[in-house]
């Protein structure tokens, strides 16, 4: 499959049209139309966030989001412009953490992750000092036709 690249205004109406766009990408790549949904709302949190960090800190910056399938897995990356810092970019801890497992985070960002982990098959959380990425993958039933 080849890679689809989007990049959108940092505006929270931007949100439903990424989530648009990625579930109609992942139907063509062969996710099966149960996991649609989970698809549709793990991008949604992960844009939302991004769109909410562009917003306080670098608002003419667009979100990014990058598309792409092989190995039968759909991949879905959101990437923000928003420096994180040496330890874990101002993220709370990675979804795997006995907090998340429990629901004791405490805060909209730790919220918003354990709901993509909890719909996403697998989540890698990155922060850099040029930004968050959010790697969300998800099996595809047959290689992708875009």
């Amino acid at each position: 499959m080849s890679t689809v690249e989007l990049s959108f205004s940092a505006l929270p109406v931007h949100v439903r049209t990424a989530r648009l766009i990625v579930t109609a990408v992942a139907r063509r790549s062969g996710v099966a139309e149960p996991l649609l949904d989970e698809v549709r709302l793990a991008v949604g949190e992960a844009c939302s966030r991004a769109v909410e960090a562009h917003r306080r800190h670098c608002p003419d910056e667009p979100v990014r989001l990058e598309l792409s399938g092989a190995n039968r897995r759909f991949e879905v990356t959101v990437s923000d412009t928003v420096p994180g810092d040496d330890e874990a970019g101002g993220l709370p801890a990675p979804p795997d953490t006995e907090e998340f497992e429990f629901g004791l985070g405490e805060g909209t960002a730790e919220l918003g992750l354990a709901v993509i982990a909890g719909l996403a098959d697998d989540v890698e959380i990155a922060a850099t000092p040029k930004g968050v990425q959010i790697r969300m993958s998800w099996p595809a039933e047959a290689e992708a036709t875009i």
